[in-house]
């Protein structure tokens, strides 16, 4: 047996895999966001430990005799978060989150200081990722910044109170911009802009490999054996790869919740940061991954669901999808970016907009609109990827908004691959983070990491295809960079 733990911003989960790759169970528990300022944003440690023994108590209670028989313990989180600990362990302030704003200025200060930023590091200084958050606390906090021993990401502070040991995983520590991602190692040159030295960061492993031992003191209170194998593990996002068997190159996924994410894995390090793509390393040896993002995806449709007073966005999305073509090509287009956008453009300071509105718009138009325009600035997000020599022929699609088959064929025509969906499987973060635990006690990658059964392939249509290719010229002569 293998538990998979997934230390999410709004929920700590964990899932339990049988030995035939089975999942069993799988329980979770909640946690809460502190934003003390605007832009802030941050999470007591403390909370994610308890969050994780109750979570494990609730797949202990519902199943027991498998629970008891785990051999292998895999950990996913989210990224970017800092949790600055002394040289007694103890946590020195709330962790600073990946959806944390505050450090703007530090990110520009980085860029300008070292050109060669992106280079090493996979991507342009944001500010979510994890250095720029030292740099302002070293600023801001410098008392605090004197005390710093060492600093971890969100999930490898649970392992720190599983195992005793600082230790990450690579995939994990390519979103702190502190690694040289191409070598998998940490940067001196990367440290050096926030003041830290190598001895400030945990050891490195691969995501499938050992990363220490269950504690006894600890395995007796989670009714666990001594000593069971804890894996390295990975992000959430390369975690959630792992979990659709998407390890080998030019397999990936798209994710349609509250962002959109369009994963693709590469056998190289192969950047594009000047079309704000990641390049991070994946949680499986000699594998790297590429990595688009755009702010606002489901979330926008929505938003739109909730001014026109539907009931729900699947209401929104089923006028859309009754509109014949010549409606649809009279539609508005809109500009997905409600909280500014990531990835082609870098821009925080970007606002949607709807263009091309009339007296004949109305509500299944306005849904139309969005569900286009994010699919076009995911269409966006592919080109940097390929750009940068990604190449990608299939995608599996998760998220809120792979409920709606329209969407879904929307999005195959105008990225121009297959998208297929998994139904109610169990995807995601813990799930991968379990096959990691797998790996790392010796189970074949290619027997572990299976994807999961397809519910329905959509293929690319030519004539939605045409409909589709000048309306996408248009919405990209929209934007104005400021």
């Amino acid at each position: 047996m293998y538990i998979g733990i997934d230390i999410g911003t709004s929920e700590v989960k964990a899932l339990l895999l049988g030995p035939d790759h089975r999942v069993i169970g799988s329980a979770g528990s909640a946690l809460t966001v502190s934003r003390p300022h605007p832009g802030h944003s941050e999470q007591d440690p403390a909370d994610w430990w308890t969050a994780t023994q109750a979570a494990l108590a609730g797949l202990r209670a519902a199943h027991p005799r498998e629970y008891a028989a785990t051999v292998a313990i895999g950990l996913s989180g989210q990224m970017h978060g800092a949790v600055l600990l002394d040289a007694q362990d103890q946590v020195l302030r709330p962790a600073i989150l990946w959806n944390d704003t505050r450090c703007a200025t530090e990110c520009a200060e980085m860029m300008a200081e070292l050109p060669t930023l992106s280079d090493l590091g996979g991507s342009l200084a944001m500010p979510g990722f994890t250095a720029p958050k030292l740099r302002w606390v070293a600023r801001h906090e410098p008392d605090i910044f004197q005390r710093v021993a060492k600093v971890l990401l969100p999930k490898d502070h649970v392992r720190l109170m599983l195992t005793g040991e600082h230790v990450s995983d690579f995939s994990d520590a390519s979103g702190t911009l502190w690694l040289d991602v191409r070598r998998r190692a940490w940067s001196d040159e990367l440290l050096a802009l926030t003041g830290l030295t190598r001895a400030h960061m945990p050891r490195l492993v691969e995501g499938s490999e050992a990363s220490g031992r269950l504690r006894a003191d600890v395995a007796q209170a989670l009714g666990l054996q001594p000593g069971t194998v804890v894996a390295g593990g990975a992000g959430d996002n390369a975690a959630s790869a792992v979990g659709m068997g998407a390890v080998q190159p030019g397999q990936g996924f798209l994710s349609l919740g509250t962002s959109g994410v369009l994963f693709v894995v590469t056998p190289d390090y192969q950047p594009n940061a000047a079309s704000a793509t990641h390049a991070f390393c994946h949680a499986v040896p000699e594998r790297w991954h590429q990595m688009s993002v755009m702010l606002s995806a489901a979330s926008a449709l929505q938003w739109v669901s909730d001014l026109l007073g539907a009931g729900n966005a699947g209401e929104v999305a089923a006028r859309a999808a009754a509109l014949p073509l010549d409606a649809r090509a009279a539609s508005p287009l809109f500009l997905p970016y409600l909280s500014g956008e990531r990835t082609p453009h870098n821009d925080a300071r970007v606002r949607g907009s709807f263009n091309g509105l009339d007296f004949d718009t109305d509500a299944a138009r306005l849904g139309y609109a969005v569900m286009e325009g994010v699919s076009f600035g995911l269409q966006d997000g592919l080109a940097a990827l390929n750009a940068a020599g990604s190449s990608v022929a299939r995608l599996s699609l998760v998220g809120g908004g792979a409920r709606s088959g329209f969407w879904a064929q929307m999005l195959a025509s105008a990225l121009d691959v297959q998208i297929v969906t998994h139904g109610g499987s169990a995807v995601g973060g813990a799930l991968g983070a379990a096959r990691l635990g797998a790996l790392a006690v010796g189970a074949p990658l290619n027997e572990v990491c299976q994807a999961p059964p397809v519910d329905t392939v959509y293929r690319p249509d030519p004539g939605e295809r045409a409909l589709l290719a000048p309306r996408h010229a248009l919405f990209r002569s929209l934007y104005r960079r400021p």
